[in-house]
């Protein structure tokens, strides 16, 4: 695999606009006859750049000129290991995170865009995750981009005593050398499937250093979510406003800019 030459990236600092943006993300390409209808409220898609998690293909491929053109900006996605992957075995981190880099590549992303990696994985992460992060985020910066985390904000019991979330290890961890993506879908704070005409600031998702919250996910989660059912379809899912979209489930996200992944 080619690896680009490595390329000084300035350090990114948080977005300090006021305004809120709502954009969507969801496993499956949603379909270019789509596209317009849901332009009318989101201004930025998930793009991934590897294949979904439980997926065997992406759909998502090839159409980051579709999306522009339709006036989309991007969340580039690319999906991490989990635990079970990674225990026992040698650190992939540095050739996911190459594979990433080629990816973005691939699509016409420019250098410097911000590439999240997925972790689905709640509470606090073990050494052999944090390794592959760390190992993942410094390929993805010697790539030329710029490495985030999609992550848990939610806070889960540790043994003994305390909670801890996802976001808040990593952040203690690894501080800003990440940005962060973050999922909290528990109501509150989340407002559930709903779209505001001020979309929540992510730092309201409990972590303060939040760049983008994913407050609303299909399906919603019931242990999360008891204090918002109302807001959810009656299938458990989240679709988009106005009614436009018939069987177009999404995840909704709430970000400071129209195109977070900077890829302009």
């Amino acid at each position: 695999m080619l690896l680009l030459c490595a390329v000084a990236v300035p350090q990114h600092q948080p977005s300090a606009s006021r305004e809120t943006y709502l954009g969507f993300d969801r496993n499956d390409y949603p379909g270019d006859r789509n596209l317009t209808a849901l332009r009318r409220d989101f201004s930025y898609a998930g793009y991934w750049l590897s294949n979904p998690p439980g997926e065997r293909g992406n759909s998502w491929r090839g159409k980051r000129t579709t999306l522009e053109h339709a006036g989309f900006g991007f969340l580039l996605l690319f999906n991490g290991r989990t635990y079970d992957a990674l225990k026992g075995h040698p650190n992939p981190g540095a050739r996911d995170g190459s594979v990433a880099v080629e990816a973005a590549k691939a699509e016409g992303f420019r250098l410097g865009s911000i590439i999240f990696l997925d972790q689905e994985q709640g509470g606090r992460m073990l050494p052999e995750q944090k390794l592959y992060v760390r190992a993942w985020a410094r390929a993805v910066r010697r790539g030329g981009y710029t490495p985030g985390i999609y992550c848990s904000g939610i806070e889960v019991a540790e043994q003994g005593s305390g909670t801890i979330s996802t976001a808040r290890d990593l952040h203690d961890s690894l501080g800003e050398e990440m940005v962060y993506w973050i999922a909290n879908d528990a109501c509150p704070p989340s407002p559930g499937c709903s779209y505001p005409r001020q979309p929540p600031a992510p730092e309201l998702s409990g972590a303060r250093f939040a760049e983008v919250w994913q407050y609303a996910q299909s399906p919603r989660r019931s242990q999360f979510t008891s204090a918002c059912a109302a807001t959810y379809n009656k299938d458990q899912n989240c679709y988009a406003p106005r009614g436009a979209l018939p069987g177009i489930h999404l995840d909704v996200n709430a970000s400071r800019t129209p195109d977070p992944s900077h890829t302009r």
